[in-house]
């Protein structure tokens, strides 16, 4: 029987354990050293991983094949300069980690050591470590940085039936932008609409039931029609009367008009093709006229 390629885990928070569980399980990988912010954490981690040992140092990680640093965004830096230190990772092992916002550059101390360096991104919530191993197959899993790197992380996460991609050299700004986007601004609009209802005398515990089922839908509909298709309303409508009204009806809240007229503009430039000139001329002065 082969021997398993090894494991070394450093930040046990809920990424890192959910991904060293699911190849652990899958028998992708064995789990060797696992190194938290104290050695209580680590060997937490080890109990519940039922793998690996835990190590109080970064001097202390046994020789891996595979090292993950799923530590915050701000202590990567520094984890991989004392790895680098620590001179504990081989000429040709792969270090990865985990943060949406940073890219493979971040490890390049262990780069010059010969590392294949790498950034991996899965895009999923994990709030529970244990529950997200159902939701791993199907998950996409952003992949950035060296070349050979990101081939043997692929096989990785393959073996647990995500679906990795990569991202284009210089990219995870732009990449982690859009996700912050789809994400917390779509949160933004709920209370943005929820705000607008109040204003309209809707009681602020109706607001989700009435909100749900229209938001839900018209995500639906972007996302299987596409944005263009899926757009209703007066903007694509060219109804510039509608817009002013609107925008009459925010006046008492200057900054809920500039975010409807901000965001009103940015649907009409998806709207265009779907409009003449002098509609679209008519709906961007009623837009401008209060942005």
């Amino acid at each position: 029987m082969p021997t398993l390629p090894r494991l070394n885990l450093i930040g046990p928070g809920k990424v890192g354990l959910a991904l060293a569980l699911a190849w652990h399980r899958a028998g992708a990988v064995h789990v060797a050293g696992v190194l938290a912010s104290s050695a209580d954490k680590a060997q937490a981690a080890v109990s519940w991983l039922g793998a690996g040992s835990a190590v109080a140092e970064a001097a202390q990680l046994p020789p891996a094949e595979f090292t993950l640093i799923a530590t915050p965004d701000g202590k990567i830096a520094d984890m991989a300069a004392r790895l680098a230190a620590a001179n504990v990772t081989p000429a040709g092992a792969v270090v990865w980690h985990a943060s949406g916002a940073l890219d493979s550059a971040v490890l390049a101390p262990l780069a010059a050591q010969g590392a294949q360096c790498a950034s991996a991104h899965p895009v999923m919530t994990f709030a529970d470590p244990l529950r997200a191993q159902d939701s791993l197959a199907g998950m996409p899993v952003a992949l950035e940085g060296d070349v050979q790197a990101c081939a043997r992380i692929h096989a990785l996460f393959a073996c647990v039936r995500a679906q990795p991609f990569s991202l284009a050299a210089g990219s995870k700004a732009a990449y982690h932008a859009a996700l912050a986007m789809a994400s917390n601004y779509l949160v933004t609009l709920v209370e943005l609409a929820s705000q607008t209802l109040r204003q309209a005398g809707v009681a602020a515990d109706a607001c989700p039931a009435l909100l749900a089922p229209l938001m839900r839908q018209s995500l639906d509909n972007a996302l299987s029609m596409g944005p263009l298709a899926a757009l209703t309303g007066p903007i694509v409508r060219g109804d510039a009367h509608t817009v002013a009204t609107h925008l009459a009806a925010l006046a008492s809240a200057p900054e809920r008009a500039r975010s409807y007229a901000e965001l009103g503009h940015a649907t009409l430039t998806l709207a265009t093709p779907r409009l003449n000139a002098a509609q679209h001329q008519a709906l961007s002065a009623a837009l401008d006229a209060r942005s």
